[in-house]
């Protein structure tokens, strides 16, 4: 790499500004214990949840030696290979195998931001170092270059860092609410249209034009539109979740892989799409609606979706098709994404809504030309919802551009002025080096 950089910075290699690289201890995780085993499961979120890190089923004798403490740095070199994390005030914890600790003799904020810049991942996938992402070790990190200024300047960098850092962060939880806030919003557009709100003014303008025919009719104690019945929903669709032809996951994966994508349909389970296959079973325009899963406790997650087309789905699905002349598909599936379904799931660690309680599911059904308006409403409302979320999506990606930008520009030397009175970083190398030699020789001298 060896860019130019500003007077005072040096370039030097991750070994240089640490201490001796070391391995994790290995041995099963478990879930009681005395002294909690860090993995790398535990430090990919970017936050450790301290309560859900297991323990150790066989502590080291020498416990001292894999001891965490404040201010370490330990990097994957398994699963999210490269991933780093800094440790602070870190409860009674030894690290895992998978993890390599880096203890840093330089400013630790500051290589711990090192670490999560777009300079140091390059850097990890360089073959001139013959890094590899499945095949990081410690020998090979501590070749990595970093870019050192002056110490004064390193904490410099890491308060600008810490500054622009919260303010991106505080930008960022806005918009995450906005995001979640559409959510309940679509969830009370479709209370509106399933209560008959959103075509108030089309019944009045239409009342002499509505034609209607007589269903069987559920108890419910809400009040409907004129015109409106309560039925079940085994009246007004077809159940096709017999017409379902299993097939053998190996012989599936064989068929995906001897074809091309233009050759395959999508195959759907009870969260969309979720991969595709060669052979079909429907081709028309169907309801699928989830049979287990969290889902169903969570007012502002999908449970149904529409799919058009030739696809073949799975048994964590049901098949439901309107049937013609009552009801049509999108109004059901907005209902269905609308409905309240605690009252018909079984199951207490796993919920499942089977296809008897499924047929029970009680929906207010207006006029077929009126359920048409009602779906042309919520689509034109939920567009404009979709607009916004586009463009938070857009403006979040945005966010993790300047969060690198800004990590960038520090490495450069270019996120704060330089200060002539601060001592070279060069002279800083010398004294880390001399501490490092006296360190040696006192080792020397105890083993003499």
């Amino acid at each position: 790499m060896n860019g130019e950089l500003p007077k005072g910075w040096v370039w030097t290699s991750l070994g240089e500004v640490t201490e001796n690289p070391q391995y994790g201890w290995t041995t099963r995780a478990t879930t009681e214990g005395n002294v909690h085993l860090l993995r790398t499961t535990d430090i990919t979120s970017g936050k450790i949840d301290w309560s859900s890190v297991p323990y150790c089923e066989e502590e080291p004798e020498n416990i001292e030696k894999y001891l965490l403490k404040d201010g370490d740095i330990v990097i994957s070199r398994a699963g999210s290979v490269g991933y780093s994390y800094l440790l602070e005030n870190p409860q009674n914890s030894i690290f895992a195998s998978y993890l390599i600790r880096f203890k840093p003799i330089i400013n630790n904020f500051f290589l711990s931001y090192f670490l999560k810049s777009s300079i140091y991942w390059e850097a990890i996938s360089e073959k001139s170092i013959g890094i590899a992402m499945a095949n990081v070790n410690a020998s090979k990190l501590k070749q990595i270059e970093v870019p050192l200024p002056p110490l004064a300047e390193q904490q410099r960098i890491v308060n600008k860092i810490e500054e622009l850092f919260t303010n991106l962060d505080k930008g960022i939880e806005s918009l995450e609410q906005v995001k979640y806030k559409l959510k309940i919003y679509r969830q009370a557009i479709l209370k509106y249209a399933m209560e008959g709100k959103l075509t108030e003014k089309w019944r009045e303008e239409n009342k002499d034009k509505i034609d209607f025919f007589s269903y069987k009719s559920e108890e419910s104690n809400d009040k409907l539109p004129k015109n409106w019945v309560w039925t079940s929903l085994e009246n007004i669709v077809d159940i096709l979740d017999n017409r379902r032809i299993p097939i053998n996951a190996e012989e599936r994966e064989k068929r995906i892989n001897n074809k091309d994508e233009s050759q395959l349909y999508p195959y759907y389970g009870s969260t969309g799409q979720v991969g595709w296959i060669d052979e079909y079973i429907f081709d028309e325009e169907l309801i699928l609606l989830g049979e287990d899963g969290a889902p169903f406790l969570d007012f502002i997650k999908d449970k149904a979706y529409l799919i058009n087309g030739k696809s073949w789905v799975n048994n964590h699905a049901h098949v439901l098709r309107a049937i013609k002349d009552i009801s049509v598909n999108p109004f059901i599936c907005y209902y269905l994404n609308s409905f309240d379904y605690r009252k018909y799931i079984t199951g207490t660690t796993r919920y499942k809504l089977n296809q008897s309680q499924m047929k029970k599911i009680i929906v207010p059904l207006p006029p077929l030309e009126e359920q048409h308006k009602i779906v042309e409403h919520i689509e034109q409302l939920f567009s404009l919802a979709d607009y916004i979320e586009e463009t938070v999506g857009s403006k979040l990606e945005q966010s993790k551009t300047l969060r690198q930008s800004i990590l960038k520009k520090a490495f450069e030397g270019k996120l704060v002025p330089q200060d002539p009175n601060d001592e070279p970083a060069e002279l800083l190398l010398e004294k880390i080096k001399k501490q490092r030699l006296n360190k040696e020789e006192l080792v020397q001298e105890k083993l003499v």
